[in-house]
């Protein structure tokens, strides 16, 4: 039976653009452009992620060009326009870098991404070593599973632990992302559980339930 991608590992892009901290700006320009990316890991040793740099960084350049430094009095705008005048990645990366484990759950991927306010986040071991990078895009692929699929795990994982046959009889469909559960149930209390687990599997995009109290 197919099951959900719950975990970065299971999503990631093992092949990574990285660079050294010695790497200049018009090559980071040109690798983050040629591969189609928006940040990369700065390694340093045998693959250690010690910063990133984004397009964000670079893009200080641009916005700071024509600038009064007297001007400028936030301590956060300062910071940026001091990577105006950087010319290789040790200068203009973000340090310490976001970084992720390979064993952490999609969802606490999504978290740090939403809370710290980036795209990308480089997925590194417990020594800090590079394993790969999850993206945004890497997340929402879970919303790309068939219906089938989510339909198979809710009734295999969720309805014949939870609900078991004979007492209960429940039909389980999925349409686009939305799982609808009919059917009777002795217990009644159980459906708020049964709303979390379903909302747990990955690819829902919502649960409604249609279900009656059974008796006996």
């Amino acid at each position: 039976m197919d099951t959900s991608p719950h975990h970065v590992s299971d999503v990631m892009t093992r092949a990574v653009v990285a660079v050294g901290r010695k790497a200049l700006f018009k090559d980071l320009v040109e690798r983050m452009e040629r591969w189609k990316v928006s940040a990369v890991p700065v390694l340093e040793g045998d693959g250690r992620v010690i910063g990133v740099v984004s397009e964000a960084d670079l893009l200080s350049k641009e916005e700071f060009r024509d600038v009064d430094p007297d001007r400028v009095t936030q301590l956060h705008r300062l910071a940026d326009m001091a990577k105006a005048g950087a010319v290789c990645a040790e200068e203009l990366m973000s340090t310490p870098a976001v970084t992720v484990h390979a064993d952490a759950t999609l969802a606490e991927a999504a978290r740090i991404m939403a809370l710290r306010h980036v795209k990308r986040l480089p997925v590194v071991n417990s020594e800090g070593v590079l394993e790969g990078v999850v993206s945004r895009g890497d997340l929402l692929k879970v919303f790309l599973r068939g219906d089938d699929k989510i339909a198979e795990e809710v009734r295999h994982e969720i309805v014949s632990r939870l609900f078991p046959p004979p007492a209960s009889a429940i039909h389980v469909e999925v349409h686009d992302g939305v799982a609808t559960l009919t059917g009777r149930i002795h217990d009644t209390s159980l459906v708020p559980i049964a709303a979390r687990l379903v909302r747990s599997v990955e690819g829902v995009v919502d649960v409604r339930f249609d279900l009656a109290r059974r008796t006996a």
